[in-house]
């Protein structure tokens, strides 16, 4: 590796992405999907990085990828760097994040929470460009770090996640094991997971270890799922089409469960309960517009309008 002690005029800003992407992610494999492209391409970013800054970053435990001392180090830096370079692009152009909000909606919140918020938003501020990016935690934390959204609103991130973040819990949401109606094994829970098609959240979702750790409670650890997804829209024509059961957030499927097209299966939440809130970065951007937004979410929960 290339020994020097400054910074190589070759590192580029996608190479910190990248490097900060696995570290979170702790996988190859996750980090890619969540970006976006192939897990060899990754690999060679990361290599290329290791290589310009001439130390190890990683090191391979099992099938987790963990940062070394020099990596722990380097990724303490990099964020605050991606965090400065925003702040300074946002410095060029004064004022001009009072007719642009970007918020990033996991799952749990896009179905009904956000919406709502978003209606209250547009008649407070019409002027106001809402600008609303959904998918995984990974990415969207991502997306976070490096300026891209304001804030995040959803599941708790995961503690290896958090660190340049700061989290405010809105509410307790549990994960639901939903099935169509008149699925014939309604009053049997262990039997349905034993034996239907099982939908589950992909690896790298903020609640497959909590429904992992539910399923080795009834001693189905290791289970195989016939789909992995959090989408509604790919679930739900599952669910209605077949006997399948999905574990999923109640937020996500809340719409559902009221018009009585899915309906939950009996499981011990204690096992099955997770913060959701808003998410942003310590030395993120402070706004009336975000600021508003953050009080119509605060309201919206203190109104039970989640439920």
């Amino acid at each position: 590796m290339h020994n020097q002690t400054g910074i190589h005029p070759g590192l580029k800003l996608r190479h910190i992405r990248a490097f900060l992407e696995i570290a979170a992610a702790e996988s190859l494999s996750v980090a890619a999907r969540a970006q976006g492209i192939s897990q060899p391409a990754l690999s060679r970013t990361l290599a290329e990085a290791e290589a310009l800054l001439g130390v190890a970053l990683f090191r391979r435990e099992s099938r987790r990828l963990i940062l070394t001392e020099q990596g722990a180090v380097f990724r303490q830096h990099a964020s605050a760097a991606l965090q400065a370079l925003q702040a300074g692009a946002a410095a060029l152009h004064p004022g001009a994040g009072q007719g642009r909000l970007a918020v990033g909606v996991l799952p749990t919140a896009a179905t009904r929470l956000f919406p709502r918020i978003a209606l209250r938003l547009r008649e407070l501020q019409p002027d106001l460009l809402l600008s609303v990016t959904t998918g995984p935690h990974l990415y969207l934390t991502g997306l976070l770090r490096e300026g891209a959204i304001d804030l995040m609103l959803g599941r708790l991130p995961g503690a290896r996640e958090v660190a340049g973040l700061i989290f405010e819990h809105l509410y307790d949401e549990e994960v639901v094991l939903v099935a169509r109606a008149g699925h014939p094994m309604l009053g049997d829970t262990r039997a349905a997971l034993a034996t239907c098609p099982l939908i589950l959240p992909p690896e790298g979702a903020i609640i497959r270890t909590t429904v992992d750790d539910y399923l080795a409670s009834l001693g189905l650890a290791g289970l195989r799922a016939a789909v992995e997804t959090v989408a509604l829209p790919l679930a739900r024509g599952v669910l209605l089409g077949s006997d399948a059961v999905w574990f999923i957030s109640r937020g996500v499927v809340a719409e559902d469960l009221d018009r009585g097209d899915l309906v939950p299966l009996a499981t011990d939440a204690r096992y099955l309960a997770g913060a959701v809130g808003i998410t942003r970065r310590q030395t993120g951007p402070d706004f009336p517009a975000l600021e508003l937004l953050v009080r119509l979410a605060r309201d919206a929960v203190s109104r039970g309008e989640i439920f």
